[in-house]
């Protein structure tokens, strides 16, 4: 123990170079899109609430919220605080989709980031731009592969829309590693981040667990596919889809109420571990 101590006395960390550590979220939210025809099911798209930059560098570009790790925080807590402070959105939780420490891809020097994607309510979001952001906006998003063999990653709200360019570098332990070809105006890797974020969500909802967190805590079935469709890109058979999530869900006495169309029943998350 006393070895110990001594070795700990002389220790200097400044001998050693460090990287600056910093944590980027990417905020989604499912949007509806309102039906003129009742008898039609909603429509529902996935956003992304993006940052324009206020300052150097990419001054002036769109990038997802996050910052510097403060002393004394954890990592979370650090991205906690620099989305709420830049957008004014407080996320109830976090999940992690990992680090992005390629060498270069921060100017300022050697910075690594940790990711995160939160699931936001739609009707609890009310984004305010603050901190070191000029606006804080949401962003439709588009994200498939296209004819070419590259993926496609489109971000469009009213007369702005950006197009990034990606291949695939591999595939390992369940994830897919991206290349940029084109950031499409976006800045720092962070097209690279927002791709492995909609892969890693994509996989993550082939298990239908988490999309619930896409959603009011009483929806209807209608509403559960529309979600899990939209987050996967992927169309399932109404009765394909009911048969696989009817161990998930449980069945309430109630139903949704509006003019003009038929009342369907509604459904909570069925809880576990009781």
């Amino acid at each position: 123990m006393s070895d110990e101590k001594t070795f700990l006395n002389s220790y200097n960390m400044n001998d050693y170079e460090r990287p600056s550590v910093t944590a980027d979220i990417i905020a989604l939210k499912i949007r509806s899109q309102d039906s003129e025809n009742y008898r039609r099911n909603q429509k529902t798209s996935l956003s992304l609430l993006l940052i324009k930059r206020g300052g150097h560098p990419f001054k002036g570009c769109w990038a997802l919220p996050g910052g510097f790790l403060n002393p004394g925080e954890t990592i979370e807590q650090c991205a906690l605080r620099e989305i709420e402070e830049e957008t004014s959105v407080k996320p109830v939780s976090l999940m992690s989709i990992g680090l992005f420490s390629e060498p270069g891809r921060d100017p300022r020097g050697w910075i690594i980031s940790n990711a995160f994607v939160s699931v936001l309510s739609e009707a609890t979001v009310n984004q305010q731009y603050g901190d070191d952001a000029d606006d804080a906006q949401w962003f439709d998003i588009s994200f498939d592969k296209d004819e070419n063999g590259f993926y496609r990653l489109e971000l469009s709200r009213r007369d702005t829309t950006m197009t990034a360019l990606l291949t695939e570098e591999k595939t390992q332990f369940g994830r897919t590693y991206f290349n940029i070809k084109d950031s499409g105006g976006l800045a720092f890797d962070h097209a690279k981040i927002i791709a492995t974020a909609l892969t890693s969500l994509r996989n993550e909802a082939k298990d239908f667990e988490n999309i619930f967190d896409f959603l009011p805590e009483k929806f209807t079935l209608t509403q559960l596919q529309n979600v899990q469709e939209t987050i996967t890109n992927v169309s399932v058979l109404p009765a394909n889809f009911r048969r696989k999530i009817s161990g998930l869900v449980t069945e309430t006495d109630e139903y949704t109420k509006g003019a003009g169309h038929r009342p369907a029943k509604l459904y909570v998350r069925k809880q576990t571990g009781r």
